[in-house]
């Protein structure tokens, strides 16, 4: 359909989307996500997460010809990508987004009852690095993301797109009253560790020759570090030795050293 025959109600999902601050209020008020790109769209289709609505360019129309197929009751609003630009605010390099319904929340509780190992993100509000951390988490063999209140919206389209899409490939939850929600975790027999350069912090290598079944990492901003509450309710906090005068390395590269050094032994 043309993107004049597009509904204002559905027409707003795709306005402004430049407009980080006003998006992640929307968003979840709104119930849905963007997503961009043809090989984002895929994953969260395949991941059996609902479109409401697809917007692309002429060109993408033909290269999502077998989704279009797939969900023929969804709307799809093809433009230029001049008039796809006056819509969203912005130039769409890879010519194709979709209003997703984003899914119910799930419970903290619910959602580490298996898992082994766990990454909890307090108040990181780039969403660049919470998408990296996503896209690590997923390589490494981490069951489950937690964030807390703070923390930006992994479905925020920039977080998916760093993340490659694996957003929707790791379960995730927000968690309520923080620190608190650490004793959900404890209660479930986990050993919290964060990563925070304390006097009597472990090595991560002193930490992975434990062997802890089970293992929840929980990771800060760079600015601010973990709040002190934080570091009282956690089992241990440990580091990243660092070399050549380097205070510490970017969170989401310390995450991957996390990941991959705290791995489970049958990884």
């Amino acid at each position: 359909m043309p993107l004049d025959e597009m509904p204002e109600e559905t027409a707003r999902y795709f306005q402004q989307l430049t407009d980080v601050k006003l998006r992640s209020l929307r968003e979840p008020q709104w119930g849905i996500y963007i997503a961009e790109s043809s090989k984002v769209i895929r994953r969260a289709l395949d991941t059996g997460h609902t479109p409401h609505a697809f917007l692309m360019s002429e060109k993408w129309a033909d290269d999502l010809s077998d989704v279009l197929y797939a969900h023929p009751n969804t709307p799809a609003y093809v433009g230029s990508e001049d008039e796809l630009e006056r819509v969203t605010g912005f130039h769409l390099h890879r010519g194709a987004l979709a209003a997703m319904i984003r899914p119910e929340p799930v419970s903290v509780k619910g959602l580490v009852q298996n898992a082994r190992r766990v990454a909890i993100l307090e108040d990181i509000v780039d969403h660049t690095n919470v998408g990296a951390i996503f896209r690590s988490a997923a390589a490494l063999n981490v069951d489950a993301v937690l964030v807390t209140p703070r923390c930006a919206d992994p479905l925020y389209r920039r977080s998916i797109r760093v993340s490659m899409g694996t957003v929707f490939q790791v379960p995730w939850a927000r968690m309520g009253q923080w620190p608190d929600a650490l004793d959900i975790l404890h209660e479930q027999g986990f050993t919290t560790a964060a990563l925070a350069l304390e006097e009597d912090s472990l090595t991560l290598t002193d930490l992975a020759r434990r062997h802890p079944e089970r293992l929840a990492l929980v990771l800060g901003t760079e600015g601010h570090g973990l709040h002190p509450r934080t570091l009282q309710k956690t089992s241990h906090t440990v580091m990243i030795p660092m070399s050549n005068g380097v205070d510490s390395l970017n969170v989401a590269a310390a995450s991957a050293v996390a990941f991959w050094e705290t791995r489970p032994e049958s990884a």
